[in-house]
């Protein structure tokens, strides 16, 4: 008896739901259509809505209204089809390309405070103010020296931390403390010593006529009082040597250029004829009297080997002392 009734609510059911699905939509074009919107024929060009028995008829995407895209929308299967004809709003636009702007963490600012105050108060501001501290310190004691001032003095001050720095520069405003001369003590006449009177002489005899070579039995039997005095007098009348030391100055091309042009010419004029250019290097002391050939951080000297020449290679930086000084010095 309860199998007529089940199929009778089934078929009801049933019927209901033919009507759910046949639904009513507005196109664009001011018609309206009526049925069931069958998804799975959905393509590109449309879809295909049955609106009767064996009728059915394709829709364009185009022609429904903005409400019905957006439920057919809501279908995944549909949606790639229906979304390039959807109105997107100024509104919705906003919304999607809306940045979120994240604030990034921030450290929290230190409290305000005295300059001092801050530097002291890390241990990169005390490092700092020590080094600030023996530089003026050091300055104080230069300053001192340029100026010819008490060290102790111009330091001690610059110690002070109120003076800082204003000491130094006080210190360098003023001139250089010149040291004065001491006066010469004069000795009277009367208490000058005496000198002592040579042997064979008066008393009276003044000091510079004494000439202990003209005294009996100094003179040598051989005559060599002459000799020895005429020697004498010819070293007195050779010039003196000049030594260039490293260290004064600079031994490079330019130096034995501008310092010995003389020695560079194969005949020799009259006022280096004579002169002879020692030149003492880690690898031994030479004597020449020409420089044949020099280069940017060579020369080559010609050094006098008996009756032959020699061409010595000496490097600038091996060079330790040069002398220039006459051949019979």
């Amino acid at each position: 008896m309860r199998r007529p009734y089940v199929f009778i609510s089934l078929l009801i059911c049933g019927l209901f739901t033919g009507l759910a699905q046949a639904d009513s939509y507005k196109l664009t074009t001011g018609e309206t259509i009526e049925g069931e919107v069958l998804l799975t024929s959905a393509n590109d060009q449309g879809v295909q809505v049955k609106i009767g028995e064996s009728d059915f008829k394709r829709v364009p995407w185009n022609s429904f209204s903005q409400d019905d895209l957006k439920n057919f929308a809501k279908n995944i299967k549909v949606q790639p089809f229906v979304e390039p004809f959807i109105e997107v709003t100024q509104a919705e636009k906003i919304k999607k390309t809306e940045v979120n702007i994240k604030q990034p963490p921030r450290l929290d600012q230190p409290p305000p405070q005295a300059l001092l105050g801050a530097l002291f108060s890390s241990g990169l501001g005390l490092f700092v103010m020590l080094l600030l501290y023996a530089a003026t310190l050091y300055a104080a004691y230069e300053v001192s020296i340029f100026r010819a001032q008490p060290p102790l003095l111009v330091c001690g001050l610059a110690a002070i931390p109120g003076l800082g720095l204003l000491s130094p520069i006080a210190f360098l405003c003023m001139p250089t403390k010149v040291q004065a001369a001491e006066p010469a003590v004069e000795v009277p006449a009367e208490q000058a010593p005496e000198a002592a009177p040579a042997a064979g002489l008066p008393a009276g005899a003044a000091s510079d006529d004494v000439n202990p070579m003209q005294g009996a039995g100094v003179e040598h039997p051989a005559g060599l009082k002459l000799a020895h005095t005429e020697t004498e007098h010819s070293q007195s009348a050779l010039p003196k040597a000049t030594v260039y030391q490293r260290g004064q100055f600079t031994f490079n091309r330019r130096f034995f250029e501008t310092k010995f042009p003389g020695f560079f010419g194969v005949v020799r004029r009259d006022a280096d004829k004579d002169m002879v250019l020692v030149i003492k290097s880690s690898r031994g002391e030479y004597a020449g009297q020409r420089i044949s050939r020099i280069a940017a951080a060579d020369l080559h000297l010609q050094v006098q080997h008996g009756h032959a020449t020699e061409e010595v290679l000496i490097p600038f930086q091996e060079i330790q002392q040069i002398t220039l000084k006459h051949k019979d010095a």
